[in-house]
């Protein structure tokens, strides 16, 4: 589809909503407003779009309107304790990627809905193939009422964005406590599922991306995390000399290290690197500090640095290779990866994080800071049998009762504010997430262009032969700027145009 371009003012909204975050981040005094890759309720935009400043917002600006068309299962009516009229009776579908962390913390959302919602059916099932399964039910005009839009076989949200509802009316709605949901919720979680003036997608998790080790092994071979490729390089020669590899990867997750890089180079380069590859820029992938860290990567690679064969290696089992054999000493992921790897990893292991790597000493941002946010996005489509249902599951979730049940079982935040101690449940690694935001102060960023334009399944072809040795820097280099071109080149794709 093609519309007006999108203009985001991504930079400021960011820096201002994660300051509060950093001041309290993940504790008992969750109630401060915290910023995510979304943008911010402290900070201004130029949005036409009606936020509140609890949730935050996007600024841009787009053609594509918003269907709210009432489903067969709403009685387009709502109450206090109804909001969105759901029909006494109906059947709630919603189908939830099997990921990191896992769906059946919605069938306990599911369950606390039928608390409050006497005759309705909540079907809640997993997939791992969302885009394969579920693009053709879009097409269909019969897609489930709410969907987890994750994992590597996403659904571009250009490509169904008229076809969503607008989410608005759920972050308005009381929760099951009383309170209007918006109010309880950190700061700038609305701007990563805002697309132009159309609240699309409820992001549910607050995530950070760091570098995962564990502290234990450090502890007992007098290593210390680096925080250059330099000091990375050096740590791999240590690691192959104890017979051990610096870092691992799997087929499906081989785009973490695009993630990893990307990160890297926005500390190392400033803003440019960011705007440059938002924009879809021509040469964008050259930037000296994103060349640096391929650079970087690929001395890796040359050196035997990476464990072999992961272009052949299910993820979970690739990462298993460095949470339970500790065979690696380093994994690039987001903060889901302790509950997606629990069932998997060593006693003692006490896994932390530490922001990603840069380049030099003096980067434009500071080493500390992160890249972070709101993710797992939920959308609701229009064109299903009962959207006023699938809102109805998300409000569920969003309930002091859910969240803090994802907290405790996941050992990650969600959106919702004030579910996780001062302890972290006992994990290290929470509280390891809780350290890395106070470091990073007002440091915070966060991208749209990957999952926007739906860029993962082509990007993971080039990374896999890459992180195998089969193609060098510039052979990455020549890959993903043709994948940007691609899309850039592309008039039917609407585009997003980020300013700051």
């Amino acid at each position: 589809m093609s519309s007006e371009p999108k203009s985001l003012g991504r930079r400021t909204l960011l820096r201002g909503a994660a300051a509060t975050a950093a001041l309290v981040p993940l504790t008992g005094a969750l109630a401060a407003c915290a910023g995510g890759g979304a943008g911010g309720g402290t900070s201004s935009s130029s949005s036409s779009s009606s936020s509140s400043s609890s949730s935050g917002g996007g600024s841009s600006s787009s053609s594509s309107s918003g269907s709210s068309s009432a489903s067969s299962a709403s009685s387009g009516g709502g109450s206090a304790e109804n909001p969105f009229g759901v029909k006494a009776g109906s059947t709630v579908n919603a189908v939830i990627f099997n990921g990191g962390y896992g769906y059946d913390y919605v069938t306990f959302a599911a369950d606390v809905a039928k608390k409050h919602n006497d005759g309705v059916t909540f079907d809640v099932k997993p997939s791992t193939k969302i885009a394969t399964e579920l693009q053709p039910l879009f097409v269909a005009q019969n897609p489930p009422d709410l969907i987890d839009n994750s994992g590597a076989d996403l659904i571009a949200i250009n490509t169904i964005l008229d076809q969503l509802e607008d989410l608005n009316s759920v972050f308005e709605a009381n929760n099951y406590e009383g309170t209007k949901i918006s109010d309880t919720l950190f700061g700038g979680v609305k701007g990563p599922g805002t697309f132009g003036d159309k609240f699309a997608a409820i992001n549910y998790v607050m995530t950070l991306y760091a570098v995962w080790y564990s502290s234990s092994l450090f502890e007992e071979n007098g290593w210390t995390p680096p925080k250059t490729w330099a000091e990375a390089i050096d740590l791999g020669a240590k690691a192959k000399a104890k017979g051990k590899y610096l870092l691992v990867w799997g087929k499906e997750a081989a785009t973490y290290y695009e993630w990893f890089a990307i990160d890297g180079a926005i500390k190392e380069g400033g803003d440019e690197v960011r705007l440059g590859l938002e924009n879809l820029k021509p040469n964008c992938w050259s930037h000296p500090a994103i060349q640096g860290i391929f650079t970087a990567m690929e001395t890796c690679v040359k050196n035997g640095y990476f464990i072999p064969g992961g272009a052949g290696t299910q993820f979970t089992a690739a990462q298993a290779k460095w949470s339970n054999d500790q065979q690696a000493l380093l994994y690039p992921s987001g903060s889901w990866i302790e509950n997606e790897m629990k069932k998997a990893t060593k006693a003692d292991f006490k896994m932390k994080g530490v922001p990603e790597l840069v380049l030099t000493d003096s980067p434009k941002l500071p080493y500390e800071s992160l890249r972070a946010g709101a993710g797992e996005p939920y959308i609701v489509p229009s064109t299903g049998a009962n959207s006023a249902g699938g809102k109805e599951l998300m409000r569920a979730m969003l309930s002091k009762d859910a969240a803090t049940n994802f907290a405790k079982t996941r050992l990650a935040p969600t959106i919702v504010s004030g579910t996780v101690p001062p302890d972290g449940f006992g994990s290290t690694a929470l509280v390891s997430q809780s350290d890395m935001l106070k470091a990073a102060g007002n440091n915070i960023f966060n991208y749209q262009f990957f999952d926007f334009y739906g860029m993962n399944a082509d990007s993971l072809v080039v990374w896999n032969s890459f992180l195998s040795g089969d193609t060098d820097a510039a052979g990455l280099t020549k890959g993903l700027q043709k994948i940007t071109d691609t899309v850039a080149n592309d008039s039917s794709v609407s585009k997003i145009t980020v300013t700051s």
